[in-house]
């Protein structure tokens, strides 16, 4: 009854990630002629009890992320919010992190998260919408029982990692709240937006550090009101924020991915201390050069030498996009495809990447100055990249890895990659944040000195 017990658990574990279908068929690969599909359904809705042997359970397990080892040691605790696929954790795990809190909505999302990203019972849990944990639209929740609701929910951390939607902030007029004489501060300037739930946990939660992360337009979102309300917000919750008084062009907090891989795309970066700490000495994105690899990638490097047709344009999109192109350059638009070679960095890969591939298309020898139509010509239409592909563009996986597991289809696939982040521009910053994180956790164990 115990083993039965146990896989039943195993198999409700895996089909947080994979569908039945999936895993049916694995096992079948395994043990051929003893699974399928509706083998699994029937044992999901308790109308059979398959009793797994030893091989296809370890088999199985093989599906999960491996456990880190028992006696690895960890520097420090940090929560990934808005976590997406993952990108922002896998980076600060690489400096020595542990993770104890996820937050993520998107049910894709989360299976790819799952699928790669060990979750420790012991120490981890997950949520999936934040503002359960922050009673962010409970209007009567008052600030005591916020604040036990994010002590209850959120375990201590010395790092809050972020990639937060940018929201439309309105700080115009006086909130409910305010009229009732409960909103004060950054509740009455960020209140419905997703960056007050961050705050308020900040708030409560005092991590010793933080990291946020967005895309570049934030600085210039809304005239750059909104930028002005995160900088100020972040100010009077008492943190440090790096570069903050560095406005114009070039600008530490923006990064370019295109230092690391071969695709151009700028992020911000928001990294900040708790002041009363007085750790931040000497931390400037300015340093991120530092950690710039010694040979950077080509796009030819990640490129599979050969792959399914299906990611091959067909003839007809590729006419759509090769005409709309010259339309728009004799108007002089810069509209049209993204067509690159091996040794290119490509634009930004973006999550409208699965509709037809524009912004990226791969070069496989067609000749602009022959007849389009030409059927020697035609066969040469462009390809987009494949999810591997993108992997291995964001930083997911090595050049020619393929480790990082996709378990959703294509089109999640690239809606994931494309609202992701650069894996090693992140681990990069995680490197740079460490010994300041490692400095405030020892000034946290310091006694307080007591006045005279």
């Amino acid at each position: 009854m115990e083993q039965l017990q146990e896989d039943f658990g195993l198999l409700k574990s895996l089909l947080e990630i994979y569908d039945q279908k999936y895993i049916g068929e694995y096992l079948n690969k395994r043990t051929p002629g003893a699974w399928c599909r509706e083998t699994i359904n029937r044992w999901l809705n308790g109308k059979a009890s398959p009793k797994l042997s030893h091989f296809e359970y370890e088999e199985l397990k093989k599906l999960l992320p491996t456990p880190p080892a028992v006696d690895q040691k960890y520097d420090f605790d940090f929560i990934d919010l808005f976590a997406g696929i993952g990108g922002i954790r896998r980076g600060f795990e690489q400096a020595g992190g542990r993770c104890v809190f996820t937050s993520e909505w998107n049910e894709p999302a989360v299976r790819t998260y799952k699928a790669n990203h060990y979750a420790d019972p012991r120490y981890h849990t997950f949520n999936d919408d934040i503002r359960k944990v922050t009673l962010s639209e409970d209007e009567c929740a008052s600030p005591n029982e916020i604040a036990a609701n994010i002590h209850q929910l959120i375990p201590d951390h010395d790092v809050l990692l972020a990639g937060f939607p940018c929201q439309p902030f309105s700080i115009a007029g006086v909130s409910k709240k305010n009229a009732m004489g409960r909103a004060h501060g950054f509740e009455c300037k960020t209140q419905g937006t997703l960056f007050f739930d961050v705050a308020r946990i900040l708030e409560v939660k005092r991590p010793a550090a933080f990291l946020l992360e967005n895309v570049k337009n934030l600085k210039s979102h809304d005239k750059g009101r909104t930028f002005k309300v995160i900088m100020e917000t972040l100010d009077e919750l008492g943190y440090w924020v790096a570069d903050a008084t560095v406005d114009g062009s070039p600008d530490p907090k923006v990064i370019d991915g295109k230092n690391f891989t071969p695709q151009h795309r700028e992020r911000i970066a928001l990294v900040g201390f708790r002041r009363d700490l007085n750790v931040h000495e000497g931390f400037t994105l300015k340093n991120i050069n530092q950690y710039f690899p010694a040979r950077r990638l080509t796009l030819g490097d990640i490129l599979e030498p050969m792959v399914d047709s299906k990611y091959i344009l067909t003839p007809k999109l590729w006419e759509y996009l090769f005409n709309y192109s010259i339309k728009h350059k004799a108007k002089g638009n810069g509209f049209g495809y993204g067509l690159v070679k091996a040794g290119d960095v490509t634009r930004t890969l973006s999550a409208r990447y699965y509709k037809d591939g524009s912004e990226i298309l791969i070069d496989r020898g067609f000749n602009p100055n022959k007849d389009f139509h030409d059927p020697a010509n035609i066969e040469n239409r462009p390809r987009r990249l494949t999810p591997r592909e993108c992997a291995r563009l964001m930083g997911y996986d090595s050049p020619s890895g393929s480790d990082f597991r996709i378990p959703v289809s294509d089109t999640q696939a690239y809606k994931q990659f494309g609202n992701s982040v650069v894996v090693p521009v992140f681990a990069a910053v995680a490197k740079m944040m460490k010994p300041h994180i490692e400095a405030a956790i020892q000034a946290q164990k310091q006694p307080v000195k007591l006045r005279a």
